[in-house]
C-alpha cells in the first residue's frame, strides 16, 4: 500500500514538475509554474519520507528543516544581480550529492554483498533491493554508480569555478594549465579506465581516482571558458546537475529522480544549445572549456569617446518619435529598472514609441532582464527579443543602453579575430542617436573594448545608471 501511494505521489509530483517548466517558458505564466514546482517538490519529499525505505524520522526533519531554512535566508537576502552566482551554488550542491549519495550507494553494495544469504532476507529498503539483485544487475549498478559520481564531481568543482568567475571571486578570464585540453583528455582517459576497473572488481581504489580526475575536468573546464561564455556554462552546468541526479535515481532505483533528472538535463542542454546558437558558439567548443576558439590580433579601435550630460539626452528625447531601449547586467547592478521603468511611462504618456530590445545573453542568466522589468511592472507588450526588433533600429530616433556592452558589440561583426566574433549583437548603432548608460570607461565582463562608444552618433552617459536616470526623469516633459 504504501509503495502504490509513493509511486502515485511521484506520478502527481512528475507531471507538476513538468507544468512547472513549461509555464516557465513565458512572464505571465511563470508565478503558477513556481507554484507548480513548489507543490510538486513538496509533495515527493513526503512521500519519500513516508514510503518504502523511510526511517530516521528525527535526523530527516531536521536536514530538512536545516535546509529549508538556509534557502530562506539566501533566497531573502540575495540580491537579483547575485541569482546567476547562487543558481552556480545549488548546482555545486546537486553535484556534490550525487557524489555522496553514488559513494555510500557503493559501500551499502559492498555491505550487502558480503552478507549470508539468510541474513538478506531480513534487509529492508536500499538495501533490500541490492540483495535482490543478479550479477549482471549488479554490474549495470556498478556503471550507474560511476556515472552519477563522475558527473556529481564534474559539477561540483566546475559550479564552484563558476559561482567564482560570476561573484568576481576569480580571474573571469578563460585560463589553462600548461597542456590545456590534453590535461582534460588525459583526466577524461583515465576516469574512463577506471570505469572498466571498477566494473570488474567493485574496489573502491577506482572509484576514488575517478572521483579526483572528475574533480579535475570539472575545475579545468569551466576555468578554460572566459566571461563571455559564462551565461551558457550557467545553463549546461545546470543540465549536468540534471544527468548526476537521474544517475543516481538509477541507482537508488527512484523513479522520480530519474524523471526530475532527465527533465532538468534535458532542459539544460536545450537552453544551452539554443544560447550557443544565439552567440555563434560552437556547444562543442563551450563544454570542452573553448576548445577552437578565434586567434590572432583584434582590430584596433579608434577615436574616443564623448560624453553628454543629462541635459542633452533629455533634449534627445522630448524631440524624438521612437526609442529603444537595452538593458544590460549594469541596470541590475545599479538596481535601475524602477527609474527606467518610470522614464518609458513619461515617454509614452507623450505619444512615444519605447520599446526594449532584449538580448537572448543579456546579463548573467537566461531571463535576467525580463525578470528585472516584469518587477518593475514594465508592459509585457513592448519587451522584444532581438529577432523581433533588430532590424527596427534604423528607423529609431533614439536607442538607450544602460549597462550594456558585448551584447551591442559591433566587433561581433567586424573583427574575425575577436572573442565573440560572429556572436548576434543588438545593432543600436543604426539608430540615429546613441546613448550609453555606463559607469565608466572599463570593458564589459568579456574583458573586450566596444567600438560602439567610439562612433560618431554615440555619446557616454558615465555615472550609476540609477542616479543618472534620476537626475533625467525631472527634464523630460
Amino acid at each position: 500500500m504504501e509503495f502504490g501511494f509513493t509511486t502515485a505521489a511521484y506520478v502527481v509530483a512528475a507531471v507538476l514538475f513538468i507544468l512547472s517548466l513549461g509555464g516557465l517558458s513565458g512572464q505571465e505564466s511563470a508565478k503558477r509554474a513556481v507554484w507548480y514546482g513548489i507543490v510538486g517538490m513538496a509533495l515527493a519529499v513526503v512521500a519519500t519520507l513516508i514510503g518504502p525505505g523511510s526511517g530516521l524520522w528525527l535526523l530527516s526533519i531536521l536536514l530538512i528543516a536545516g535546509g529549508g531554512a538556509i534557502g530562506y535566508v539566501l533566497a531573502t537576502r540575495v540580491q537579483m544581480t547575485q541569482m546567476p552566482e547562487l543558481v552556480a551554488a545549488m548546482h555545486s550542491l546537486v553535484g556534490l550529492a550525487a557524489v555522496f549519495v553514488g559513494l555510500i550507494a557503493h559501500i551499502e553494495l559492498g555491505r550487502v554483498m558480503g552478507m549470508e544469504a539468510a541474513d538478506k532476507e531480513a534487509l529492508e529498503g536500499f538495501a533490500a533491493l541490492l540483495a535482490k539483485k543478479t550479477s549482471v544487475e549488479i554490474g549495470i549498478l556498478r556503471v550507474e554508480l560511476f556515472l552519477g559520481i563522475f558527473i556529481g564531481a564534474v559539477t561540483f568543482t566546475g559550479s564552484v569555478i563558476a559561482y567564482g568567475k560570476l561573484a568576481g571571486k576569480v580571474d573571469s578570464a578563460a585560463t589553462k594549465l600548461p597542456g590545456g585540453h590534453l590535461l582534460n583528455a588525459g583526466a577524461a582517459g583515465l576516469s574512463l579506465l577506471c570505469l572498466i576497473w571498477y566494473f570488474n572488481t567493485g574496489g573502491f581504489f577506482p572509484l576514488f581516482v575517478m572521483t579526483v580526475a572528475a574533480l579535475f575536468i570539472g575545475y579545468h573546464l569551466i576555468m578554460g571558458i572566459g566571461g563571455a561564455d559564462m551565461p551558457v556554462v550557467v545553463s549546461m552546468l545546470n543540465s549536468y546537475s540534471g544527468w548526476a541526479a537521474a544517475a543516481i535515481g538509477f541507482s537508488l532505483g527512484n523513479d522520480l529522480l530519474i524523471v526530475v533528472g532527465a527533465l532538468v538535463g534535458s532542459s539544460g542542454a536545450i537552453l544551452s544549445y539554443i544560447m550557443c546558437k544565439a552567440m555563434n558558439r560552437s556547444f562543442i567548443s563551450v563544454i570542452l572549456g573553448g576548445f577552437g576558439g578565434p586567434a590572432g590580433e583584434q582590430m584596433a579601435v579608434e577615436g574616443e569617446q564623448v560624453a553628454i550630460d543629462s541635459d542633452g539626452v533629455a533634449t534627445a528625447l522630448n524631440e524624438a518619435d521612437s526609442v529603444i531601449i537595452i538593458p544590460g547586467y549594469g541596470m541590475a547592478v545599479a538596481q535601475a529598472q524602477t527609474a527606467v521603468a518610470e522614464l518609458v511611462r513619461k515617454l509614452r504618456a507623450k505619444g512615444k514609441e519605447v520599446r526594449f530590445a532584449i538580448h537572448p545573453v543579456a546579463g548573467r542568466l537566461p531571463g535576467h532582464m525580463n525578470v528585472l522589468l516584469a518587477e518593475a511592472k514594465v508592459p509585457y507588450d513592448i519587451v522584444m527579443e532581438m529577432d523581433e526588433i533588430n532590424e527596427d533600429f534604423p528607423d529609431t530616433d533614439v536607442a538607450i543602453v544602460i549597462g550594456s556592452n558585448d551584447i551591442v558589440n559591433p566587433a561581433a561583426q567586424d573583427d574575425p579575430n575577436s572573442p565573440i566574433a560572429g556572436m548576434p549583437v543588438l545593432e543600436c548603432w543604426k539608430a540615429k542617436q546613441v546613448f550609453v548608460s555606463k559607469r565608466g570607461q572599463g570593458t564589459g565582463y568579456s574583458g573586450i573594448e566596444n567600438p560602439l562608444f567610439f562612433k560618431e552618433n554615440t555619446r557616454m552617459f558615465y555615472g550609476d545608471a540609477k542616479a543618472s536616470l534620476d537626475e533625467l526623469l525631472p527634464k523630460i516633459d
